[in-house]
């Protein structure tokens, strides 16, 4: 261990995990301002915003020798014996002549821009600026190009951190950003015929201090102040990225990853990032309803519940599907209501889509083919109930013509098309099927009971990742009118009194199943990793 002094505070500091000092700064709880740093990315050192004064304490007298010149904090490693001044008058006064220096040329657009209410260079203005404008005040606007098919870049706002342009060349290792002319002239650009269009390009944007680079998607839909932020893990491929769901009066405007260095570090993948539109899709199933006499009926979910129970008291021999769309929660709760009414019902993993090969990137996040957060989750509860659990293909070609099910409950929350009329055949012995799904779709069609379904970010639960890892959640919006999730429903299937706890119930799990032995006290923020039993 060592000794950093910041402030004159003393900081003990790791001497296997190199710091620089902002990293150090943190540890003391002082924010160092800085545009061009970030701990996924190289060292350039650029922007000077994180000057600081620095010196060493010498260990024999104890003496404290400061350099002459003000040193980048970022480039300054925190080593024993290190000292830090970030608050004196010398520091003071560089920040505010870097503040000043890069507005000279900055368009004052805030009123327009999207980034306003979480720009760096906006907040260090207020913070480390001069108290008024020495220049005048030049009536220009930023000139606007497309640098992508999902980002623009403003380009006059731009600092020239060059975060996009390392992140490009670092992390997608795709380089299509970089740096043209030289001075006071210097714009980032995309090489010819080369557009920014990697499949995590919209990270550039979360990396922009400023609002230089601008998500289409997102561009003038909202000002940030009136959205509420969720956090929560995606549920586009079985990596299970930490992630913030931005939404203001249940309506999703943007998702962005939240920094998690277990699973994602911080980025997320541009499928992930853009893909909940289906959850406002307004062909949604939302009105639970059974077959009479080939007319659809609806029924309200308290009545649908007794009845759903009393078709499967009566079952003779039933089956249960459960989709890698669910939470750990929701399958326990379902599995575990129809074992306990028929203790040999069949358990089936449902369908899993794969669409690519996985792709790994520097840094820490890897996009995975398997397109469902919690296969892995879904099948360990399936095991820790005792019997042998069946996968989909299984269960179609051989196990639902030979064993007869009268009762079959599939449970989907699939976002894009997964069964047909060949699905269907295999279906025709079935006395009762109920389908438990998103969207309308041949199964749905042949189903005797629809059942509307929510969308990932309409539940609470937990997943689990591909590498083990069990992450918790809660709602980041309101199901649409008409749709009870999944958790609250076979809560109330199961009789269990009270309200839905999903705290409670994956203590329960945990105990229940050793596969989850790890989250019995609970899970923390950044997740818990299942393996540690497993490696014991």
């Amino acid at each position: 261990m060592g000794t950093v002094i910041i402030d004159g505070q003393k900081i003990e500091i790791d001497d296997d995990q190199p710091l620089n000092g902002i990293e150090a700064a943190k540890l003391a709880g002082i924010d160092i301002p800085h545009f061009c740093w970030h701990p996924g990315l190289s060292v350039v050192a650029s922007c000077r915003m994180c000057l600081v004064e620095t010196g060493r304490t010498d260990p024999k007298t104890g003496e404290v020798s400061m350099l002459p010149k003000l040193v980048p904090a970022c480039q300054t490693p925190a080593t024993d014996g290190t000292v830090f001044l970030t608050n004196s008058d010398k520091v003071k006064a560089a920040r505010a002549m870097v503040e000043e220096d890069l507005l000279v040329r900055h368009p004052i657009d805030c009123p327009v821009c999207d980034k306003a209410g979480e720009c760096h260079l906006q907040d260090y203005h207020f913070l480390h600026g001069q108290p008024e404008r020495r220049a005048d005040i030049k009536p220009f606007h930023s000139r606007r190009r497309d640098v992508g098919r999902s980002i623009t870049l403003f380009v006059d706002r731009c600092v020239m951190c060059t975060r996009c342009v390392r992140f490009c060349r670092e992390v997608t290792q795709t380089s299509e950003l970089m740096v043209v002319n030289r001075g006071a002239h210097e714009e980032i650009d995309v090489f010819p015929g080369f557009p920014l269009d990697n499949r995590m390009s919209g990270n550039v944007v979360d990396l922009c201090p400023v609002g230089a680079l601008g998500d289409k998607d997102f561009l003038y839909s909202q000002r940030v102040w009136f959205m509420t932020r969720h956090a929560h893990v995606c549920s586009g491929c079985s990596t299970g990225c930490s992630v913030f769901v931005e939404e203001n009066q249940d309506r999703i405007y943007r998702i962005k990853p939240r920094e998690n260095p277990n699973v994602n570090r911080w980025w997320m993948c541009d499928e992930g990032r853009y893909g909940w539109k289906h959850v406002h899709d307004r062909r949604r199933l939302v009105q639970p309803r059974y077959r009479d006499n080939q007319q659809w009926v609806g029924i309200e979910w308290a009545e649908a519940t007794n009845r759903l129970n009393a078709v499967l008291r009566s079952a003779n021999n039933p089956a249960v599907v459960l989709s890698p769309h669910m939470t750990v929660e929701q399958a326990y709760l379902l599995a575990t209501h129809v074992r306990q009414l028929h203790p040999q019902a069949a358990l089936v993993l449902g369908y899993i889509p794969l669409r690519s090969e996985d792709t790994a990137f520097p840094n820490g996040l890897t996009i995975r083919g398997e397109k469902c957060p919690n296969r892995r989750g879904v099948q360990e509860v399936a095991n820790g109930l005792g019997g042998e659990i069946t996968s989909w293909d299984a269960f179609l070609e051989r196990r639902l013509a030979k064993e007869q099910y009268d009762v079959v409950w599939i449970a989907g929350g699939y976002k894009k098309d997964w069964n047909g009329a060949l699905t269907v055949e295999k279906f025709s012995g079935v006395d009762t099927l109920i389908v438990q799904e998103l969207f309308a779709s041949p199964l749905t069609d042949r189903a005797d009971w629809q059942l509307p379904a929510a969308a990932s970010f309409e539940r609470s639960g937990s997943f689990v990742s591909e590498s083990s890892r069990l992450q918790s959640f809660v709602r980041a919006l309101r199901p649409p009118q008409g749709v009870m999730a999944e958790e609250q429903f076979y809560w109330q299937l199961a009789g269990r009194e009270g309200l839905y706890n999903g705290s409670q119930l994956i203590g329960e799990i945990a105990r229940a199943i050793p596969y989850f032995e790890a989250a019995v006290d609970g899970v923390p923020e950044l997740g818990v990793d299942l393996r540690v039993n497993q490696l014991a």
